[in-house]
């Protein structure tokens, strides 16, 4: 298993309830063994299994909520 971690910017959260969103979301992708999202920031750090996940499925994951990642 080869973890890596990985930060993301994330624009367009508004609130708490959105960082939790994120964060969840990142959370319920196979393979992160981590998540955590900061409003403040408008950043995700996520830590993740590379054998079991590509880097783009958090990007992917973060638009279908709606809010922009890059």
């Amino acid at each position: 298993m080869a973890v890596e971690t990985l930060n993301l910017s994330v624009r367009g959260m508004t609130c708490a309830n959105c960082a939790r969103s994120v964060e969840r979301k990142l959370g319920g992708v196979p393979g992160v063994t981590k998540a955590s999202v900061s409003l403040e920031a408008a950043s995700a750090t996520v830590e993740y299994d590379t054998e079991l996940v590509k880097p783009e499925m958090f990007a992917k994951a973060v638009r279908e909520l709606g809010y922009e990642a890059a």
